[in-house]
């Protein structure tokens, strides 16, 4: 992802709302109590508008190994193909995307569910190993002012993370990435990482204990010796990447903490908070 420039962001602050993108896999939403989506329809009715950014990846397996579709994973990211890529499009932007629209919209919420390729959306290109993986796209642009358009109407945009190149060729994006490119071209400050975890855990004297604070400098180390691994990987490279892009904080959080987003809006210290 490229850096944001102050030109990109400058349309980003045409609307004066306060606004923060949040990031939530799929699965993690779906079990999510009610009180949660209400903190998210308190929170636009008091004028903060938030931007959702969904993944699906557990949804996405099982509809895979019902359609009988072989799926692999390579360094945190599924390896996709046509037929992949088909099923992934059908998740995300239409199961996973409208149970969440219509969840929200249930408890009062105005929301509207758009994929990476309506309008043109997100703009992607292969990744840098695509030739393992497939058709996973990195971002290389986002076009804020539809965000923007939406949340003027008093709509919270609910995004599926898929992306489509200069060719019309659609792309699987990592939602931890889309989520990162969608909050640098924005602009907004904070990046909320909803997960089913407490946050970044490190092992200290035998003890896994939760980080509050941790640097990209010590996010690297972490990689490199194991204590990061897996799906956690895309996250926090997302996050580093959006951060370089001008966003301040990025905080990963469980979700099932009690009334967690305004929590997290009020400056508690919950999770970690990446710098």
């Amino acid at each position: 992802m490229r850096t944001v420039s102050e030109q990109d962001k400058s349309s980003a602050l045409s609307v004066q709302t306060r606004r923060f993108v949040m990031k939530c896999g799929g699965s993690t939403l779906a079990a999510l109590p009610d009180s949660f989506y209400g903190q998210l329809q308190q929170l636009q009715a008091e004028g903060t508008m938030p931007v959702i950014v969904h993944g699906g990846g557990p949804a996405i397996s099982s509809m895979l190994d019902k359609l009988g579709i072989e799926s692999e994973f390579i360094g945190g990211l599924r390896k996709t193909d046509e037929a992949v890529l088909d099923v992934v499009e059908m998740v995300l932007a239409g199961q996973i995307n409208k149970q969440i629209v219509r969840r929200l919209n249930g408890i009062g919420a105005a929301s509207i569910g758009l994929s990476g390729t309506d309008g043109g959306l997100i703009q992607a290109r292969p990744v840098a190993n695509a030739a393992e993986v497939g058709y996973v796209g990195d971002v290389t642009q986002v076009d804020a002012g539809l965000i923007e358009g939406v949340m003027a109407l008093q709509y919270m945009p609910v995004i599926a993370p898929i992306g489509l190149d200069n060719n019309g060729q659609r792309y699987n994006i990592n939602a931890d990435t889309a989520a990162g490119a969608v909050a640098a071209y924005l602009g907004v400050e904070q990046l909320l990482v909803i997960t089913d975890v407490p946050g970044i855990m490190k092992t200290e004297q035998g003890v896994k204990a939760v980080l509050p604070v941790v640097t990209t400098s010590e996010i690297e180390e972490m990689i490199a010796n194991g204590e990061i691994y897996g799906g956690m990987i895309p996250k926090v490279r997302a996050a580093m990447q959006c951060m370089e892009g001008g966003v301040k904080e990025v905080v990963i959080a469980d979700g099932a903490e009690p009334n967690v987003l305004r929590r997290i809006m009020a400056g508690e210290a919950i999770g970690t908070r990446i710098v």
